[in-house]
């Protein structure tokens, strides 16, 4: 049975990368405007789209819908419940600054709206029961998600888990070499298809490490070699390339895991924020104390 995507435009941009040219063509026309969806007959999508009648089924199948139909529903759901969202909204060369702000904000917000409706719970919890029982973490990302990664890590290391962020391949490879069962390395990569990411993590599950993949495309090749997969909905275009939606749904799903973790592990969790705040306070009090100026 073929479950109906949350967000349909989402769900097809996030699976864009892996189609068939023929039904990457289809995608763009839907992502450019879904009203040509929702106002067009299968016959009629056929010619707009210069593909057979065959070919726009095959496509809405591997999009994750039943078939055309479904696909024309869900899009006019999305319409009707939110219309302002499907409309184009890229930033163009010329856009005053106001537009700029607002389109960007917008899609930040979309980014975190995305991935929080898509976000599959038993996954997160089986993350989190995976991280609390490790012996270590190691977290692989490089450029936008390598500040993910360091982010991540820190968050671990702040409870009192044993975590290292690795963004240059060969440290990552490195320490990847090294993990073993009872381990977890977060990869973390928004096409999933980054070699620097992806190598370390394909060596992590080679040596029996528990993987689990932190991106965009759920079809990609990270996800394929993940045990766990968290999809994140962050767009980028050719104006932000390593956009802060991208960042933002990649952070939003290791907040999750962070909250998650703090519960699982309340007291020792609890116990190891007040020990690194009071270690904080100590330092800056000290370097008050002694005449060194803070940042």
């Amino acid at each position: 049975m073929t479950t109906e995507p949350a967000n349909p435009v989402a769900a097809v941009r996030a699976v864009l990368p892996s189609l068939t040219p023929a039904a990457q063509s289809i995608a763009r026309i839907i992502l450019a405007d879904p009203g040509v969806v929702v106002r067009s007959t299968i016959t009629e999508f056929s010619a707009v789209s210069g593909t057979s009648e065959a070919t726009v089924v095959r496509t809405a199948r591997a999009l994750g819908f039943t078939g055309y139909s479904q696909l024309r529903f869900a899009l006019a759901a999305a319409v009707a419940k939110a219309p302002e969202r499907l409309v184009p909204g890229d930033l163009g060369p010329d856009d005053p600054l106001t537009d700029v702000i607002a389109k960007v904000a917008r899609a930040e917000s979309e980014a975190l709206a995305d991935t929080a409706a898509q976000l599959d719970p038993v996954q997160v919890a089986d993350v989190v029961t995976a991280i609390s029982e490790a012996r270590r973490v190691d977290v692989y990302g490089v450029a936008a998600s390598g500040l993910v990664a360091t982010d991540m890590s820190h968050k671990l290391l702040r409870i009192g888990l044993s975590s290292h962020p690795f963004s240059d391949a060969h440290l990552a490879l490195t320490s990847a070499a090294l993990l073993r069962d009872g381990d977890v390395a977060v990869a973390i990569s928004t096409g999933g298809e980054t070699p620097d990411v992806l190598v370390p993590a394909r060596t992590a599950a080679e040596r029996g490490a528990l993987v689990v993949a932190i991106t965009n495309n759920p079809r990609s090749s990270l996800a394929a070699l993940a045990h766990h997969t968290l999809v994140s909905a962050g767009r980028e275009t050719a104006f932000r390339p390593g956009a802060l939606a991208s960042r933002i749904s990649q952070l939003l799903i290791v907040d999750c895991i962070f909250v998650g973790l703090a519960q699982r592990r309340y007291e020792t969790a609890d116990a190891a924020i007040r020990a690194t705040r009071q270690a904080i306070d100590s330092y800056h009090n000290r370097s008050a104390g002694d005449g060194i100026r803070q940042p």
